[in-house]
């Protein structure tokens, strides 16, 4: 079939499979350009399929040359139908991985599971032995609770009082003022319960009690808090609760792998284009605004770049800045003074007939289309491919 972007509001409902292959390729070149990385040997990652849980992959197996196993939940293709996007990333992860002798290994299926991760966790101790790295990047709408089989919704919302900000329509190009009704409790409760650290804390114990952490094993997880002017939705709002709750579970966690010298840290990424993160308000303004003038400024990282960055910096290395709570700031260059001071002046003033010149709307829609495999260069998009070609 000809494969075409179809897009449902925030939603691309289909994905290129050669297109996901060049983008995996694409970054592979950048992290093995910048020559080999000190690091992991055995690395687990969890939400491997895309962004910067698949940055991380790549990374850990073409910088450090380690063997990896991943866990995500993807939707495989059928006859008429495309796989999702991470479905085709972890299969050309997986081919270029054996074609370099590299040992890769990917789940598919519910993360937050106890039987998946039973599953990962036997699969680590008779291929591996021990893992030295466990990045947690896992993003997902919803979580059913492995021991109490309770269902946690989250909702990206505000807390206290109703958020009066501006938006972007993404497909019209259309600036405009939204209402954002604040959070509840339970609503509040549920977006901890999905995107706090207790799973995180879950892997570990599994893990550490099954034996498979070698000495020294470290561990990550992602967090994202922004700018002031995404700080209603971010570190004031249901999300913030949530992050909290992540650097909760990396203090009870550090604690918990003393005796092994080993530790948990956060690590404090920069904005990306994702499927999640277009579909939170304010962000894509934000996003647009900040990318135009980050490039204007010489300080735009790709999400291969940022990750290729964090390991060789911050992971591994003593170069990246660290705050008061030890987190890796690698937002360092997003939260730039020069940087945050020129977005908020767009902020200030951009609409629709200006959008086009204070920010970088068409490089948004170009770095959200390529998160499914289309817009790469070298790609024929009017070839007739087979949608179950994932290799």
């Amino acid at each position: 079939m000809i494969i075409k972007p179809r897009i449902r509001g925030f939603i691309c409902t289909t994905a290129h499979p050669l297109g996901c292959r060049a983008s995996v390729n694409r970054q592979i070149a950048s992290v093995e350009a910048r020559g080999a990385l000190r690091g992991s040997k055995n690395a687990l990652v969890i939400g491997c399929s895309g962004g910067f849980g698949l940055a991380s992959r790549i990374a850990a197996a073409f910088g450090c040359s380690a063997s990896t196993i991943g866990v995500s939940y993807e939707r495989a293709p059928s006859a008429t139908r495309t796989a999702t996007a991470g479905w085709y990333n972890n299969r050309a992860f997986e081919a270029e991985a054996a074609q370099r002798g590299l040992y890769a290994r990917t789940f598919d299926g519910d993360a937050f599971s106890d039987d998946l991760r039973g599953e990962v966790v036997a699969a680590i101790a008779e291929d591996l032995g021990t893992i030295d790295l466990l990045v947690y990047s896992l993003a997902a709408p919803v979580r059913t609770h492995p021991r109490s089989g309770e269902q946690f919704r989250s909702a990206i919302k505000p807390l206290g009082e109703p958020l009066t900000v501006k938006t972007l329509d993404v497909n019209r190009g259309e600036v405009r003022d939204i209402v954002l009704e604040p959070a509840n409790e339970d609503e509040t409760r549920a977006t901890v319960g999905v995107m706090g650290g207790e799973d995180w804390e879950f892997w570990i114990d599994a893990l550490s009690e099954s034996g498979v952490l070698a000495s020294g094993f470290q561990t990550v997880a992602f967090s994202y808090l922004g700018s002031d002017l995404t700080a209603r939705i971010y570190r004031e709002g249901t999300l913030g609760r949530a992050k909290a709750d992540v650097d909760r579970a990396a203090a009870a966690i550090s604690d918990r792998l003393d005796g092994l010298g080993g530790r948990a840290r956060v690590a404090v990424l920069k904005a990306i284009v994702s499927q999640a993160s277009t579909a939170i308000p304010v962000v894509p303004l934000y996003m647009s605004i900040l990318f135009r003038v980050m490039r204007e400024l010489g300080s735009h990282e790709s999400c291969i770049e940022h990750i290729d960055r964090l390991f060789r910096d911050g992971l591994y290395g003593e170069a990246m800045p660290r705050d008061e709570m030890g987190r890796l700031r690698a937002d360092e260059r997003e939260l730039a003074e020069a940087v945050q001071a020129e977005v908020r002046r767009r902020w200030a003033v951009v609409d629709s007939a200006n959008i086009g010149t204070l920010a970088d709307l068409q490089g948004f829609r170009d770095e959200f289309l390529t998160v499914f495999g289309f817009g790469l260069p070298g790609v024929d998009y009017e070839q007739d491919v087979d949608p179950m070609d994932g290799t």
